[in-house]
């Protein structure tokens, strides 16, 4: 049902039975649809409506489909308004000039319904991603903890020295350089926090060195302080009116220098927490699930998960649980290539996406085999423009409570733990299955496992093994298997596990972590 939150999907094309055809499989899918019959009434729609979405034809007469999309990304209000090329073109070069011209994606005529509604849906999520936190912002350098790093420049290097022994005593990195074009090239290497200048140095003085830092897309939001001798009314504002930070005369000292950095790098430090904040509004906001709330219900088995995300924010991996039929149970395991927040927006953009390509093999497959569904999704994400370049791991586990067999499959993943309860043993079983979308044959195996009563498998990302402890040492696979071999038969195997790794690391992760145990009863 059309609902005031429903999203409208401009349809541009010639052939009229085309955009009814679209027309029809969008609406019954709850979508708004607009139709436009050329380019000139492709940018009336726009001007008109609040599109979401584009699908456009390439091959029009008058204007063509890659020309109309240039033209709409001119226009800063449809930057990243979601744009999928639907055409008879299928050669890599116009899939190339399709990217090019600014598209998202390219849907081949004749095209599988289910495959571009499902392109359609994930454009979409990107999207609301994009506007929660600003398209295409580096998360992970905005709201890293680190170490504050500072450049100075000055030809003094005598002075240079003293403020950098200042800087670096009170818990700042500072480098230092002897002119202005040094000091950009050390800038453009190290991307400091803070860039402090002298103004009187020959060839290239502070005005002319602030000027190119302005001028540099990389550098130019960067905190700018003018240290200097000039303390002349015109001198302080002409340096205000290049958007400095802070003017300090040398005079002062270097205890003043350190006072000020401090302070600039306490604004920062408000303006990194804003973002943290305002990025878990977001996710909260779009009710931004990567994991479930509670652990699945499944006879014959017991099934539960940890997550933890690195410091709170949404990360790289995701866990999914999917029920077959009475007898068949999916467990689902992934993990988006990237480190910390580097990764958050693909994860959450990317599980809604693999999420609903496992639905669409699910529905179609005619037996559950994790290898077969994971070749279907790898089909449908690596066929997808955007999301192809961003890899995954998946890991899907497929168990049937009347012959307590497990099915597992992998795609460039960690391999899971199988714990014999019997025999006391525990060892890695490893799936030799491609990354996701990396390669159309992902080389998919299946792994089956007879579970006895008691037998565990357990799943895991990276941020488990890599996990450290004090000294520096990583807990790694074996060490995870041991911990797994020496559980007794317990009821909560999980929480003896995150006890256990929680008391390695003294609560301290470096990334994401995930695990999941599956426990046969």
């Amino acid at each position: 049902m059309i609902t005031e939150d429903s999203k409208t999907i401009l349809i541009v094309d010639d052939d009229v039975t085309i955009r009814k055809l679209l027309g029809f499989h969008l609406k019954q899918k709850d979508y708004r649809v607009v139709e436009a019959s050329d380019t000139s009434l492709g940018f009336k729609a726009l001007e008109e409506n609040k599109i979401d979405l584009v699908l456009c034809d390439v091959s029009m007469e008058g204007m063509d489909g890659y020309t109309f999309c240039g033209k709409v990304r001119e226009n800063e209000k449809y930057r990243v308004l979601p744009f999928i090329f639907v055409t008879a073109k299928t050669s890599f070069e116009d899939k190339e000039k399709a990217l090019a011209v600014g598209g998202d994606d390219i849907i081949t005529k004749p095209f599988v319904v289910p495959e571009l509604l499902l392109k359609v849906q994930a454009l979409l999520r990107r999207a609301e991603i994009y506007k929660a936190y600003g398209a295409k912002k580096n998360i992970q350098e905005t709201i890293s903890e680190t170490v504050p790093k500072i450049v100075l420049v000055d030809d003094d290097i005598s002075l240079a020295k003293l403020f950098q022994y200042n800087l670096n005593k009170s818990g700042f990195l500072c480098e230092i350089a002897t002119g202005a074009e040094e000091g950009f090239k050390l800038a453009k290497s190290i991307i400091p926090d803070v860039i402090i200048s002298d103004i009187m140095m020959p060839k290239i003085d502070g005005f002319q060195f602030r000027s190119m830092v302005m001028g540099d897309q990389d550098l130019r939001s960067i905190p700018f302080i003018f240290l200097t001798s000039k303390g002349a009314e015109d001198d302080i504002l002409r340096g205000y009116d290049l958007g400095i930070a802070d003017y300090v005369l040398k005079t002062a000292g270097p205890r003043v220098v350190v006072a000020k950095v401090n302070a600039t790098i306490k604004s920062l430090g408000k303006a990194r927490q804003k973002v943290v904040s305002e990025l878990q509004d977001a996710a909260d906001s779009m009710k931004v699930k990567v994991v479930p709330d509670g652990f699945p219900s499944f006879p014959g088995f017991d099934i539960r998960h940890w997550h933890q995300a690195f410091s709170g924010i949404p990360g790289g991996d995701f866990i999914d649980y999917f029920p077959l039929d009475n007898e068949n149970f999916a467990v689902v395991l992934g993990d988006v290539m990237g480190k910390k927040w580097g990764a958050w927006y693909f994860a959450i953009a990317y599980a809604g996406y693999v999420r609903s390509s496992i639905r669409v093999a699910l529905q179609n497959a005619s037996e559950y085999t994790p290898s077969i569904i994971l070749s279907k999704v790898n089909q449908l994400v690596y066929q997808d423009a955007k999301i192809s370049e961003v890899f995954t791991t998946l890991s899907i586990v497929i168990i049937n409570n009347r012959t307590k067999v497990a099915k597992y499959s992998g795609a460039g993943d960690l391999p899971v733990v199988y714990k014999n309860a019997k025999e006391g043993t525990a060892g890695l079983i490893q799936s030799k299955g491609m990354l996701l979308g990396f390669s159309s044959n992902g080389f998919f195996e299946d792994k089956e496992i007879s579970m006895g009563e008691n037998d565990m498998l357990v799943l895991f990302t990276d941020g488990i093994i890599e996990s450290r402890n004090q000294n520096g040492q990583p807990l790694e696979a074996e060490g995870l298997v041991k911990l797994v071999r020496e559980l007794s038969n317990t009821e909560d195997p999980l929480g003896v596990l995150k006890s256990q790794i929680s008391s390695f690391t003294n609560q301290k992760f470096e990334d994401d972590t995930s695990l999941i145990t599956i426990l046969a009863k």
